[in-house]
């Protein structure tokens, strides 16, 4: 994939398991893969979480892979019944689910020779052309199919197997952020907020309402690639807050 510099590169996450849904799992990837991927210059768009079920994941594949430039899935690739990813993703591509034989040779470099089982032996399953993602921790990998990448749903597994494939995206400039926070309630704000986000069409200007120590406040949080519009739209919201009689106090001063 060829991308311009300054093209804005986008990407989704797909968070599968019926774990997360019911509450008993808690996700603790997309934060890790937001803040990644915005290091990279690419901007994490829309994240789903969806159930363990082959038609709802090949689905909701499809749909993000023709919207954004990546697509990332977690979960669903181990050796369980249950794990059902690489099955959907095959299914989604129109291809063959195939015991790769390059995943079969790192599972049995890994695991004793008895140790070496079906159950095993599925975690080197993939749609047939994939490309291996590497997995340093417990060796089962992940895999590639054009635009998608499937990792693992553990945190450590999976923080590993994306640290090693960043050398294959290619991102566009990283979003930078400044932030505000005014000692006002919202709702004072929000007619000069959007006053202020007219004006300033480049960047993104986010207000967060908060309640700390007893006091009533809000963090404004400016977006944009570019650091000359930031510190524009930032000059232009301090001054609004004076003009409502309190002082903008930047983030890194709060305590």
């Amino acid at each position: 994939m060829a991308i311009s510099a300054a093209d804005t590169v986008t990407a989704c996450v797909l968070v599968i398991g019926n774990e997360v849904l019911s509450g008993r799992t808690r996700d603790d990837n997309l934060q890790y893969l937001g803040a990644g991927l915005n290091d990279l210059g690419i901007r994490l768009l829309e994240a789903r979480v969806i159930a363990d079920d082959v038609d709802v994941i090949a689905r909701a594949v499809n749909e993000c892979r023709a919207r954004y430039d990546y697509v990332f899935t977690t979960g669903g690739i181990g050796p369980t019944h249950d794990d059902i990813t690489a099955a959907a993703v095959a299914r989604a591509f129109s291809v063959a689910l195939v015991r790769n034989p390059q995943a079969v040779a790192l599972l049995e470099g890994h695991y004793a020779p008895d140790e070496v089982n079906e159950a095993r032996l599925k975690m080197a399953e993939t749609p047939d052309g994939a490309r291996l993602v590497e997995n340093p921790v417990s060796r089962a990998p992940g895999f590639q199919m054009e635009n998608v990448f499937v990792l693992a749903g553990v945190p450590s597994i999976m923080r590993a197997m994306f640290d090693g494939l960043k050398h294959r995206l290619e991102g566009g400039r990283p979003m930078l952020s400044r932030t505000l926070v005014a000692r006002l309630p919202e709702g004072i704000m929000a007619e000069r907020l959007a006053a202020a986000q007219a004006r300033h069409p480049d960047v993104e200007i986010g207000s967060y309402p908060f309640f700390r120590a007893g006091k009533m406040g809000v963090s404004l949080v400016v977006r944009s690639p570019d650091a000359a519009s930031i510190a524009a739209a930032i000059a232009d919201v301090g001054a609004e807050i004076r003009r409502l009689g309190a002082e903008p106090i930047d983030e890194d001063d709060v305590s």
